[in-house]
């Protein structure tokens, strides 16, 4: 993999989640009793590294980890998926980005960050590997990471014609302005959707709403995750809802991650964008029926092999 070029390359995040399961989230003040307690590679841009790579498409990972043994493990992941990660830096001036994560008997979760070396991402240094986001398709950022670096890949890849995917997260307020023009497929959650514009999203008419709102803002392509009720795209020719396959959740960590991944191998096989869509809701419904984030990740066979008694074609309007 390290000779070849990329479909996809991520700019993002790299941390260790240290995850504990618990009966319900604890209140502000209060000590609980956790259930199991594991450390798992996570950050949503390594998250959607891995997903992209075990969905079908070749991947290379431009991050930052620490010189410590978190930083070892996740690189040595990385690559036990044929991720190129060459521009994947160690430093030795911070620690490894963790996550502390609590999963509820819900399957909801709770995520604490500390960026550690995801925050030494900068411009300058992503200028150091302009050749690896020329080599790719497709680019893929999230809000991990400087603000910064992200708007100089995001402004990048548009110079470079590239496919520019953006998934807001985590986002606690509005993009820039000039953002918006550079971007090909905005892809928020529900509640990344009401930061973002500051509608409250609790239904498919207001992730509507909302993506037409951002749509307006220059995003060529809007797509709202909307967990159990699916996916809803706006974009040049309408808008569509996608329902979601229906599955015993379990863990909803990365879930979000695998659907970006996901949607983005298949555009880069060349599939349609209804064709990505229901695919990358296949592999998320699939994560959210295991643990973690990266061991919940399924292949491209175990998707391919997936079905649901769900109507595949989206209601359009």
């Amino acid at each position: 993999m390290n000779n070849q070029q990329a479909d996809i390359v991520i700019v993002g995040s790299l941390n260790m989640d240290l995850v504990i399961r618990a009966k319900r989230m604890p209140r502000p003040g209060e000590t609980l009793a956790g259930d199991t307690f594991t450390t798992v590679p996570g950050g949503k841009g390594a998250n959607q590294a891995v997903a992209a790579a075990r969905l079908g498409a070749s991947v290379a990972m431009i991050g930052c980890v620490g010189d410590d043994a978190y930083g070892e493990r996740l690189r040595a992941g990385l690559m036990v998926e044929s991720i190129d990660c060459r521009a994947v830096t160690t430093l030795s001036s911070v620690s490894t980005g963790v996550a502390s994560i609590v999963v509820d008997e819900q399957s909801q979760n709770a995520i604490l960050i500390v960026a550690g070396a995801n925050g030494e991402l900068t411009p300058g240094l992503l200028e150091q590997f302009d050749n690896v986001l020329d080599s790719a398709r497709i680019v893929i950022c999230q809000l991990e990471v400087p603000v910064p670096t992200v708007h100089h890949a995001l402004t990048r890849a548009r110079q470079l014609g590239k496919t520019v995917i953006l998934n807001p997260a985590p986002a606690v307020g509005p993009l820039p302005a000039d953002w918006y023009p550079l971007i090909d497929y905005l892809v928020p959650n529900e509640t990344e959707a009401q930061a973002l514009t500051g509608i409250v999203v609790d239904s498919p008419q207001a992730a509507e709403q909302a993506a037409h709102m951002l749509r307006e803002a220059g995003a060529r392509n809007v797509i709202v995750t909307l967990g159990e009720r699916g996916v809803l795209k706006v974009g040049e020719e309408g808008c569509g809802h996608w329902p979601a396959p229906v599955v015993k959740a379990l863990d909803s960590t990365a879930a979000g991650d695998t659907f970006v991944g996901g949607f983005a191998a298949a555009l880069a096989a060349g599939q349609s964008e209804g064709d990505a869509l229901r695919f990358a809701q296949a592999a998320a419904a699939l994560s959210v029926t295991r643990a973690g984030a990266q061991p919940s990740i399924p292949t491209y066979v175990e998707v391919k092999e997936f079905a649901w008694n769900e109507k595949d074609s989206p209601a359009q309007h």
